[in-house]
């Protein structure tokens, strides 16, 4: 039994997808593929398009066995953390023999090279961090001028190549494997090029294209029929326009996605649970932001250095999600990042929290969102083998509960769950609770 793990948002799932899951397997000879996937919230710090159920379901139709959440703590967090989260699940599990990501490098070794710098940590390159840092630029991009003077030092550029650290799957990458090392795990690593358009573009570029194209397309889509149809509801606009005398709705982005991922995706917009965008949350981020007490604002994660007062300046002044963002953003502190403080405020994750957590192993849980029929197989056998509590159903985890840990770290998941149905369009999915009401997916 082979078993291929894979760490994916899914946001939606597109054909770009559908390749890296083919040629990974191809390249695995794996018998199962296991995905562990951001939930409500995603790493760039935004709701994602549609809910985590549906594409937990387009996972399964298009080729995974067993779909695992990310907790949200660790799903909107820098590279760093995310990585760590992702690779301690599949690491848990006792069954996952490969790992297999896409990147713009394509070459594994280089990945590696550069994993071992930032797990060891060279005296030299120790000096390098520490004299970026005191210059007031971002973490980020300090790590990133330190690894190319040490690698210009070391003589490391000749082998590999210094755009290496440009791009961000393969910076992810490098995580992966930087976690894979600090875990001591036995998990193979492989990596596969990554086609076509980059996974920040805005454009379409025909049957492979980005997910970040793909959710520029929706909005598109949103803003020009809502000219024509003069409403701001995007459930009715899904429902009524630009459809054909027999009712069928067609959109650009339908020929980047696999027709059931697809299929999925247009019938939660046209029920009203979907798209879930960032300007869903405007007000209630708005208002959270202005009644919070600065000093209460700066016990939530990643802000620092006074960053409360400036947040709290911005959410005075500001009138859309975008004003507020580039209101807060510094040198410091880039727009991901900013993304990512904000919807973590308004979730409620704390510096506590997220000391807790890495301090005591990472997630403290692991929670099944569906499966298939072999994905049921292989859950029988990772019952025996991991090294985690398996969750089901939320409403079960009380028997954990003098682990205070696991339980603060699912409270923290159903506020997550919470806080993004309100973004639905549809009034009537915005009640509570889902995440003990919604059950498995199995397809």
């Amino acid at each position: 039994m082979k078993v291929l793990g894979i760490v994916v948002e899914y946001n939606p799932f597109h054909n770009g997808h559908a390749y890296h899951l083919k040629k990974s397997i191809e390249l695995t000879g794996a018998d199962y593929v296991i995905a562990v996937m951001s939930g409500n919230f995603i790493q760039r710090g935004e709701p994602a398009i549609i809910n985590k159920w549906a594409r937990c379901r387009q996972a399964l139709l298009c080729g995974v066995d067993l779909v695992i959440e990310l907790p949200v703590v660790y799903a909107m967090a820098s590279a760093e953390y995310f990585a760590f989260g992702a690779i301690k699940l599949l690491d848990s599990l006792g069954v996952t023999d490969f790992i297999c990501f896409g990147s713009e490098n394509g070459r594994i070794d280089d990945l590696e090279q550069i994993a071992d710098i930032l797990v060891k940590e060279p005296e030299e390159y120790k000096m390098l961090l520490k004299e970026n840092i005191s210059k007031g630029i971002s973490y980020p991009s300090a790590r990133d001028e330190s690894l190319r003077a040490f690698l210009k030092k070391s003589g490391l550029q000749r082998n590999i190549p210094m755009e290496i650290l440009k791009t961000s799957n393969n910076i992810l990458g490098i995580e992966y494997l930087k976690a894979l090392k600090q875990l001591k795990s036995s998990i193979k690593p492989y990596t596969i090029l990554r086609i076509n358009n980059s996974y920040n573009s805005e454009k379409l570029s025909g049957e492979i294209s980005s997910a970040t194209s793909i959710r520029h397309s929706v909005k598109e889509y949103l803003n020009e029929a809502g000219k024509l149809l003069n409403t701001a509801e995007p459930g009715k606009l899904f429902h009524t326009a630009f459809q054909d005398s027999s009712g069928h709705v067609s959109f650009s982005f339908q020929d980047a996605m696999p027709e059931a991922s697809a299929k999925i995706m247009l019938q939660e917009f046209i029920h009203g649970r979907g798209p879930v965008l960032p300007n869903n949350f405007l007000q209630v981020l708005l208002a959270y932001l202005r009644m919070i007490p600065s000093d209460k604002l700066k016990q939530h994660v990643y802000i620092g250095e006074g960053l409360e007062n400036r947040i709290k300046e911005a959410s005075g002044q500001s009138r859309t999600i975008e004003e507020l963002i580039n209101n807060i953003c510094t040198k410091r502190y880039a727009k991901t990042r900013i993304n990512r403080i904000l919807f973590n405020t308004l979730i409620g994750v704390t510096s506590g929290d997220v000391k807790a957590f890495n301090e005591n192993g990472g997630p403290q849980y692991i929670r099944i969102l569906g499966f298939n029929k072999k994905g049921r197989e292989l859950l029988s056998v990772i019952d025996k083998k991991a090294s985690l509590p398996i969750i089901t159903k939320f409403a079960d985890y009380t028997k954990y509960k003098n682990n205070p840990l696991l339980n603060r770290m699912i409270e923290i998941e159903t506020i997550a769950t919470d806080i993004y149905v309100l973004g639905y369009p549809g009034k009537e999915y915005r009640t509570g609770g889902q995440d003990y009401t919604q059950g498995i997916v199995i397809v």
